[in-house]
């Protein structure tokens, strides 16, 4: 059985995202900044089909998370869109024609939408009866591999306060956003963390928990 994993880039003060998202700042104004760091990896340019790229520990990690995952699941502003009705032409959200995820991706959301098959493997579906159900389908359509959890921090805070998660990764940046939206709201007292991983490089550390709940 394959296990959720939930990775995300957070400042030195709890934010994943800074104030005031919109379409021209989709993880808020600030909030490009939190991933400078994995921009110019070898591992996630490949993974957008690009070329070059450095070869360092964060690298390495990045390229390691990408194996063994059949599925991925987010919220509706990681997809993208806004909230309320997708209208009569909804937009296919941040990723472009060929999205980089190249499995099923569910969708948490309110709103009914048909499923959005798009180029290179990624089909996004949508799903509106919580996350419970969209993360028992992930599991089913990964088929024994691991389903990864990016974001944004309202469907994370929902799966951790759930007892969902089974691994969490923190990318730690040396940065203050001051506002914005934080991770650890909404998730109650009784996480249970064992850290299992620390790789510290001048632009990001790197923090790996093993998830339980109820402790």
């Amino acid at each position: 059985m394959g296990e959720l994993k939930f990775e995300i880039s957070i400042s030195l003060d709890g934010f994943v995202a800074g104030p005031n998202q919109s379409e021209e700042n989709p993880i808020g104004e600030g909030g490009m900044r939190l991933h400078d760091w994995v921009f110019k990896l070898r591992s996630w340019r490949h993974a957008h089909g690009r070329e070059g790229g450095e070869a360092n520990a964060s690298d390495e990690l990045i390229e390691k998370s990408l194996e063994n995952i059949g599925a991925h699941l987010m919220g509706r502003n990681m997809f993208g869109g806004g909230p309320g009705p997708w209208g009569e032409e909804p937009w296919d959200g941040w990723w472009g024609e060929e999205p980089p995820f190249h499995t099923p991706t569910f969708v948490v959301t309110h709103h009914q939408r048909p499923p959005l098959e798009l180029t290179g493997g990624t089909t996004f579906f949508f799903v509106t009866d919580g996350v419970e159900a969209a993360v028992a389908q992930a599991l089913e359509a990964a088929g024994g591999k691991d389903v990864k959890l990016g974001g944004g921090a309202n469907v994370a805070q929902q799966c951790l306060a759930a007892g969902l998660v089974d691994e969490l990764q923190l990318n730690v940046v040396p940065l203050l956003l001051g506002a914005g939206e934080r991770l650890f709201e909404n998730v109650g007292a009784n996480l249970g963390l064992e850290q299992t991983l620390c790789v510290a490089t001048p632009d990001v550390t790197h923090l790996r928990y093993r998830v339980s709940k109820g402790v």
